[in-house]
């Protein structure tokens, strides 16, 4: 699995012309899901998204997590984070999970996050979405359960 986590102060997903997941401060995460991803790279990821030490602490210094600010997550579901792009100009999505898993892996990795007692919220696997979002920082990271990066 593969995430982009961005720190934001608000962010929303919307569609068609209806918000369907809203949060205030705390954490987007777009997540990308492999054909070799499983339930462990699921609480993997999740697991280190919730102790991420990101949001700044009284002397300004990155040493909070989003559960230590009670804070809160987006899940957005996004594929193209595994299009290969090291050949020719036309992404290549042969690693990206089939559809069926790669949507019981997303809600199951949402699932994982609630457990944390965390507001998390989500988009609709599939739909074409847009996401606004304010990012405070700007504080961006990327994230890989098999630890590529």
């Amino acid at each position: 699995m593969r995430a982009v986590v961005q720190l934001v102060s608000q962010a929303e997903v919307r569609v068609e012309d209806s918000v369907i997941g809203k949060i205030d401060r705390g954490l987007l995460v777009l997540l990308g899901v492999s054909r070799n991803d499983s339930e462990k790279d699921a609480r993997r990821l999740a697991d280190k998204i919730i102790h991420l030490r990101i949001f700044a602490d009284s002397d300004n210094k990155m040493n909070l997590s989003v559960k230590d600010i009670a804070g809160e997550i987006l899940v957005v579901s996004q594929f193209t984070l595994y299009g290969d792009c090291r050949k020719g100009r036309r992404p290549s999505y042969s690693k990206a999970a089939e559809p069926e898993k790669a949507g019981n892996l997303y809600e199951r990795f949402i699932e994982i996050l609630k457990q944390s007692n965390l507001t998390v919220a989500s988009g609709r696997f599939q739909a074409m979405m847009k996401v606004n979002l304010t990012n405070d920082g700007p504080v961006t990271m990327l994230l890989d359960s098999t630890k590529n990066f």
